[in-house]
């Protein structure tokens, strides 16, 4: 702290210069504060997944459905404690634009499948007694600005036609994890609705187990019962099934790191550089320096904590702005981002990487200016 006065004097000496190289590196911290979220929020579903839930689906791909009638056969299997099912819907919201995520549900089991749906007593039983109730996430509500008993006209994609939809309940999730820009509506209201050839057909199944560790033998009886039938299952572990959603988008996380490493070190460079300069620039002064007594050892310092000072600077704002913005706006991603926002720990991560920027763009000019020797500076000047 005694020569802090001293490198941010300096630093304010060439502003024009320090306020590009600390916007320059704000734009890169705040790219990769952003890049870093989106790999984040992909695995928000993972986080939130429960080891205590398996999810039944058609064993060929998720497109084909199951008989309804396989409901009763999977709850006698043993430590199957809730069957739950349903469909994914496919809808908009006015316009195509406004993709929404749906399900058509068992509203008998929904919330004994999902306990981390939180939704007061009286929204649920009116949720659970009208066929054509809906129940909304809080982001939804805010983003449209929907109230209870508002009817919310959804155009299906999936299925056809328009379907209207009475806000009966608005859920929050017991984590931060838990999407709350989902519709979900009772499976019989669709079902009924279908021409003979679509009814009593179920997109998928959900097991409610005792236990997490019950999971890989409740998924291999699963399959077994079905092995040999029209329709045979594939059964896992909610993670596994969110995580094979995932692997379909291709090897997202390693693109978004090569572009974030990519952004990073280019404003590296760019910092170096601008250390280089002012080391230059600074001849006379670190000469002397030297000659009043400054070891070399404290030169380096003094170098070193201005380009630390620097980045640190530029990655506060960088992450801030990232944090603030993605905040206040809603941002969904056309339904890819569930709960889009800026960890603590992206932040922290961001920081360091901003800490480090600094060590590593001062050391070279740092060095220089170390090893700096006096007549050779005051000759060079002179």
């Amino acid at each position: 702290m005694k020569y802090l006065r001293y490198v941010v004097a300096h630093l304010a000496r060439a502003k024009r210069r320090t306020f590009l190289t600390v916007s320059s590196i704000a734009l890169a911290l705040f790219l990769f504060c952003t890049l870093r979220t989106v790999m984040t929020s992909f695995d928000a579903a993972l986080r939130a997944s429960d080891d205590t839930r398996l999810v039944v689906r058609h064993a060929a791909s998720l497109v084909f459905p199951l008989p309804l009638a396989y409901r009763d056969r999977l709850a006698q299997i043993q430590d199957v404690e809730h069957v739950g099912y349903g469909n994914w819907f496919g809808g908009f919201y006015q316009d195509p634009k406004n993709q929404i995520a749906e399900f058509a549900v068992d509203v008998k089991n929904f919330f004994l499948i999902y306990p981390e749906i939180l939704l007061p007593a009286d929204q649920r039983r009116a949720f659970e007694g009208e066929r054509t109730a809906c129940l909304i996430g809080r982001g939804l509500a805010k983003k449209y600005g929907w109230k209870l008993g508002d009817v919310v006209p959804i155009t299906g994609t999936i299925y056809p036609g328009e379907w209207r939809l009475t806000v009966r309940g608005i859920y929050a999730g017991k984590t931060e994890d838990i999407d709350e820009n989902t519709i979900f509506f009772n499976w019989e209201y669709l079902n009924e609705s279908m021409p003979d050839v679509r009814k009593n057909w179920v997109g998928i199944y959900w097991l409610r187990l005792h236990s997490a560790s019950l999971a890989p033998a409740v998924s291999d009886r699963v399959d077994a019962m079905f092995q040999n039938s029209p329709q045979p299952t594939k059964t896992e572990t909610e993670k596994a099934f969110q995580a094979g959603f995932l692997s379909m988008m291709g090897n997202v996380s390693m693109l978004l790191t090569i572009l974030g490493s990519a952004i990073v070190f280019a404003i590296m460079l760019v910092t170096v550089n601008t250390m280089l300069m002012a080391a230059r620039e600074r001849t006379t002064e670190i000469a002397v320096l030297k000659t009043l007594g400054f070891s070399n050892r404290l030169i380096l310092m003094l170098v070193g904590a201005e380009a630390v000072l620097l980045s640190l600077a530029g990655g506060i704002v960088g992450s801030a702005a990232a944090y603030v913005i993605f905040r206040n706006i809603d941002f969904t991603g056309g339904g890819m981002f569930a709960n889009f926002r800026v960890l603590p720990e992206t932040i922290g991560f961001g920081l360091l990487l901003a800490v480090f920027l600094g060590l590593l763009s001062g050391l070279v000019p740092a060095i220089q200016a170390s090893r700096l020797q006096i007549a050779g500076a005051l000759r060079k000047v002179a």
